[in-house]
């Protein structure tokens, strides 16, 4: 049954049983609502996977945060806003403390979660999707769209195709065409592609396509008789190679497409083959077992027969390194929860809340976590819960990913004010008053 629970423990940890029952005092309980079947499993399988093996690594090769073992339970939501409420309170009250966090790895669930998150004392962490204006802390304290949000993910993106034309002057009188999945991932960045838009003189053109995808022919019709300068592909699971192969039928140029980061992994271009080669997508981390902490999950867990993906060619893949990286600043929040309220204990969603937002992921930090070039620095704040901003891009060339800019910061001076004004309009709408963060401690 999709719907039941799939429990599971980390290196030897007592399994879960139903709830009431006695739980371990040394364990931090996370929950995995996830998705490991239907059109999105290639993208929920790979991050969670990520996810499930570097908890797998913090309890083998550390014994956990500082004695304290990370546990978790599978979760099947099938990326569906009503199962993913589902799951969030059939998981939410389990282990000692309750759940520490939540990764809905949904727009949608992390909307229908906000207002429980907060009643609750749960954070929600939505790494690089979700609630873009979640990023003002003051309003929304217990929601966390870490490392870089969609709106700056835009701005980096109209940076990037400026590079492109020869100057952002040269985007003047350009057309481009947002192509979305029709939800409210795809919708979210509707707004702030009009206002740069309306900033630098391009034309944009926002195309739906309804889930889950694998149905574009009139859109790519469409987009035929508009002849568009660049196309911004804004798709998931099985809309992204379709979208690619479509553009190829009509002899649209790849190399003019530009994907988000949701559209930038293996799984959506290999399917479709010659059909993606000089692609370009957006990325918050990069791919590879290079990395210190990849040689680690190798050693700890796949040397050990413990990992979570079946298939090794997706190891080290853009997804499951996105998985990683979910758990570094899972790990990390824990861990400075524990700074200020207790070494070797379990902490409370509301513990994990506070060390979320003083976490500080520098570029030391990073080179201790074995992180340096798979993400960028992080430093969370009161007033700001993205934390980052910036964004690199890569180009498929048929075989692999290849990193073709540096990190590009984000347009803040759009992006924040957009935040605010929306975020005070969300606040007014419910009542809130947003927080003092000066007297934030």
């Amino acid at each position: 049954m999709l719907r039941k629970i799939r429990r599971a423990a980390l290196f030897g940890a007592a399994a879960f049983a139903v709830a009431g029952t006695a739980y371990s005092q040394n364990e931090q309980f996370i929950p995995m609502n996830g998705y490991w079947v239907g059109p999105y499993a290639a993208g929920g399988s790979g991050i969670f996977g990520g996810l499930i093996d570097y908890m797998n690594m913090i309890n083998a090769r550390d014994g956990g945060i500082n004695g304290v073992k990370l546990t978790y339970e599978k979760c099947e939501t099938e990326y569906n806003n009503a199962r993913g409420v589902e799951c969030y309170e059939r998981t939410k009250k389990r282990g000692p403390t309750g759940a520490s966090l939540v990764h809905p790895l949904s727009t949608g669930i992390t909307y229908s979660l906000i207002d429980k998150g907060t009643e609750d004392h749960v954070p929600i962490v939505s790494i690089g999707y979700g609630r873009t204006d979640a990023s003002d802390g003051r309003v929304f304290p217990w929601i966390f769209p870490l490392i870089t949000n969609y709106w700056s993910q835009n701005t980096a993106k109209i940076k990037f195709i400026g590079m492109k034309e020869g100057g952002m002057d040269k985007l003047k009188g350009k057309k481009i065409v947002n192509i979305y999945h029709d939800s409210a991932y795809g919708k979210e960045t509707i707004p702030v592609l009009d206002a740069q838009a309306a900033k630098y003189g391009f034309q944009v053109t926002h195309i739906p396509v309804s889930h889950p995808g694998n149905e574009q022919q009139a859109q790519w019709l469409q987009i035929r008789q508009i002849k568009p300068d660049w196309v911004i592909l804004r798709g998931w699971g099985v809309m992204n190679p379709t979208a690619l192969k479509a553009a190829a039928k009509i002899g649209f140029p790849r190399e003019k497409i530009l994907g988000v980061w949701w559209s930038g992994a293996e799984e959506d271009v290999i399917p479709a083959g010659d059909a993606a080669k000089g692609y370009f997508a957006a990325g918050f981390n990069l791919p590879g077992t290079s990395f210190p902490v990849m040689q680690d999950v190798l050693k700890h867990v796949y040397k050990k027969g413990k990992g979570e993906m079946d298939d090794s060619s997706r190891i080290g893949s853009i997804y499951h390194t996105r998985g990683i990286v979910a758990g570094i600043v899972t790990a990390e929040g824990i861990r400075k929860a524990q700074e200020r309220f207790g070494k070797g204990k379990p902490m409370t969603g509301e513990q994990v809340r506070w060390g979320l937002e003083n976490m500080n992921i520098d570029e030391k930090r990073l080179k201790e976590l074995g992180a340096v070039g798979l993400m960028q620095p992080l430093k969370v704040s009161c007033l700001d819960h993205e934390g980052g901003g910036a964004v690199k891009f890569l180009q498929w060339d048929g075989k692999k990913w290849n990193v073709v800019s540096d990190w590009i910061a984000s347009d803040q001076s759009i992006v924040r004010p957009m935040v605010e004004a929306s975020a005070a309009q969300y606040a007014k709408e419910k009542g809130i008053t947003p927080r003092d963060c000066s007297k934030e401690k």
